[in-house]
């Protein structure tokens, strides 16, 4: 089993689906976690439910807020001083984005979700920069998409594809920059994962069933799947993956 005793995660969007998985399987890994929550705390409770009382950590920020953004990682650092891994999940998918939308609603739609994916974990990436140059070293993990290398099925979602093209780009950027000041940088591109956001992508594409005949393995990617990924880098076993976008979408989509 991987040891990630004695490290402190900060995991935003912990309480349903990657970020539900990934904070359910670092804390079982011994690591103390920070899960961040938008209004969903019974789903942060239930995924740390098998985590003892003193290695978790509960906090709601609305990321359409900067300054909530900047409050998680305060209190996220204050909890036990330092944070050894960030984990960039949050993020949300508005399917009413197409072309032929008024232009009222095109803008509100890149708007939200260049704030929500974009704008706000940036903020959270650049108070993990300052504090890993600080403490002498850390790691950021991006959950980005294939979206962000190959586009996305429903053009209506186009927006969510180049925000997690934005912060793919963001994440290369710090690895670049930072690699000799020991702050290790890894994306993942998830592909179709068994979360409420791609159940309620493939009701826009004509169900399931359709979405699986498209997928070398015919399934949904489980959560697990990328929560396991991040423990393991997590654990700072393979210094050398740092600035690598690591795809797992069940060889659908093969570069």
């Amino acid at each position: 089993m991987l040891d990630l005793n004695g490290k402190t995660v900060l995991i935003t969007g912990a309480s349903k689906g990657i970020g539900a998985a990934t904070a359910r399987i670092v804390g079982d890994a011994g690591a103390h976690v920070v899960a961040h929550y938008g209004s969903d705390r019974a789903g942060a409770e239930a995924a740390l439910a098998g985590v003892p009382a003193d290695r978790k950590l509960f906090l709601q920020a609305d990321l359409h807020d900067l300054a909530a953004a900047e409050r998680l990682w305060d209190e996220a650092q204050q909890w036990r001083g330092r944070i050894d891994v960030f984990v960039n999940n949050a993020a949300i998918m508005r399917w009413n984005g197409g072309i032929e939308e008024d232009d009222e609603t095109w803008d509100a739609v890149w708007a939200e979700t260049l704030q929500v994916n974009v704008l706000a974990p940036a903020r959270l990436v650049r108070r993990a920069i300052k504090h890993y140059l600080a403490v002498g070293g850390g790691m950021l993990i991006t959950i980005s998409s294939w979206g962000a290398q190959r586009g996305v099925t429903n053009p209506a979602t186009m927006a969510y594809a180049a925000s997690k093209a934005a912060v793919k780009a963001m994440a290369q950027t710090v690895a670049r920059a930072h690699a000799r000041d020991n702050i290790l940088t890894y994306i993942i591109a998830p592909g179709v994962v068994a979360t409420q956001m791609s159940e309620a992508f493939a009701a826009t594409q004509g169900g399931t069933d359709k979405i699986f005949a498209g997928l070398a393995m015919g399934e949904w990617v489980p959560p697990d799947d990328i929560g396991h990924l991040v423990a393991f880098l997590a654990t700072g076993k393979s210094r050398h993956l740092s600035g690598a976008t690591l795809d797992v979408n069940g060889a659908t989509y093969i570069r």
